[in-house]
């Protein structure tokens, strides 16, 4: 996707994707401007100071929330593509304090996808995650709504230029409440173990640098109503625990309380709809309101009925040595 001279808004830029997002920008897009949304001034400080003056000339950090419509549209006066990266994520606390969620997951896509087309946006592309397929969580349930609001906007918008997409992968090594740094925490505090919820579990994973390029590449080829899906490789946990640190003992706690064994980022009911090429999957819309060519995506092919996209059935599985590889490489 070539965004060069175009203005971008990150919605939750101060987070891990939004800053790595804002990176790649400044180093190889030549944006015109880029605007950060996020409701945390510290972190606003954080990145503007960690920035040259001639990228900070390019940046706007804006405070706000995406509970506020009225801001948001604010922000995007002038925006070409907006990235929506802002999410509550913890899933416990989401359980414990479940409308908040739902005002910031919910709400706040619908509040997003409002003022990206009273603003005139071009496109938008909503960041999903894997718990959105079939969801056992609030969280996991409110990013699935997420989903849905965005995908349906698209008929909202009509005839006007402003599209939607979605993108869903997995577990991104080393952000942060991942499980990379909380076992390197335990390590450094001088744990003579690691805490392993299930022998069994498996995850997909994808660096943050992968991410960006997946969304900006999704950008660049998406309609409008796609759910853009990578094939990533999946890592099983008791070989990432041994990848941290071979010689620490793995004693199996338990699994917590709305976690999955193993991951699903395409459903069996959703096989019907996706196509699949060589670098990823597309789950097309369902519901099509809006003027949109239905030529298949390039190079693409359908998936058989009853296939699924899991964590555990993947035909790629990291080595301990590659995943090794990959934490030493973030």
């Amino acid at each position: 996707m070539d965004l060069k001279n175009s203005s971008v808004l990150i919605t939750g830029g101060t987070g891990s994707f939004g800053r790595r997002f804002l990176k790649t920008l400044l180093d190889s897009q030549e944006p015109a401007r880029v605007v950060v949304f996020s409701r945390d001034e510290h972190k606003h400080h954080e990145l503007e100071t960690s920035l040259d003056p001639e990228q900070r000339s390019r940046v706007r950090f804006f405070i706000g929330d995406v509970r506020d419509r009225d801001r948001l549209l604010t922000a995007m006066q002038g925006i070409d593509y907006v990235v929506h990266a802002a999410a509550l994520k913890h899933v416990p606390l989401a359980e414990y304090n479940p409308f908040e969620c739902i005002q910031t997951n919910v709400i706040g896509a619908e509040n997003v996808a409002q003022a990206a087309i009273l603003a005139g946006v071009k496109k938008v592309v909503a960041l999903s995650t894997d718990k959105a397929a079939n969801p056992i969580n609030l969280y996991g349930a409110s990013k699935l709504a997420s989903d849905k609001i965005f995908i349906a906007a698209n008929n909202v918008a009509g005839s006007a230029d402003t599209r939607f997409s979605v993108v869903r992968y997995g577990n991104v090594v080393n952000s942060r409440g991942s499980v990379v740094p909380f076992f390197r925490k335990l390590i450094e505090d001088g744990a003579d173990h690691l805490p392993i919820t299930d022998e069994r579990m498996t995850r997909f994973l994808i660096t943050l640098e992968q991410g960006v390029e997946f969304v900006l590449s999704s950008m660049a080829s998406m309609q409008g109503g796609e759910i853009f899906v990578p094939k990533i490789p999946s890592a099983r946990i008791t070989d990432l625990a041994r990848a941290i640190a071979p010689d620490l003992e793995q004693r199996v706690v338990g699994i917590r309380p709305g976690e999955k064994l193993h991951e699903v980022m395409i459903s069996s009911d959703d096989s019907r709809s996706t196509v699949e090429t060589d670098g990823h999957y597309v789950i097309e819309p369902s519901f099509v309101f809006w003027a949109r060519t239905r030529d298949p995506v390039a190079g693409s092919a359908p998936v058989t009925e009853g296939f699924t996209y899991t964590s555990d059935g993947n035909a790629h599985f990291l080595s301990e040595a590659e995943i090794r590889d990959i934490i030493k490489s973030v």
